[in-house]
């Protein structure tokens, strides 16, 4: 299920961190601290991350064309 603006802008901090996961490997890290947008893929049958942004900074629109640069 995709996110939407109001879903990430809804987000609250929790004391535990979470994901909002958007498909394609994409997730929003919801962290007590703030909010970070994540790329999982696999490497080599390895588990990697790739930061993407910080949530603030950087809107849903523009994530979604980072996480389309890195896998193409």
């Amino acid at each position: 299920m995709s996110l939407t603006d109001s879903k990430v802008k809804n987000a609250k901090s929790l004391e535990k961190e979470y994901k909002l996961t958007d498909g394609f490997g994409m997730q929003l890290l919801v962290h007590p601290k703030g909010s970070y947008w994540r790329l999982s893929y696999l490497c080599e049958k390895k588990q990697r991350i790739l930061a993407l942004g910080v949530y603030s900074s950087v809107p849903l629109s523009k994530i979604r064309e980072r996480r389309d640069e890195a896998v193409s």
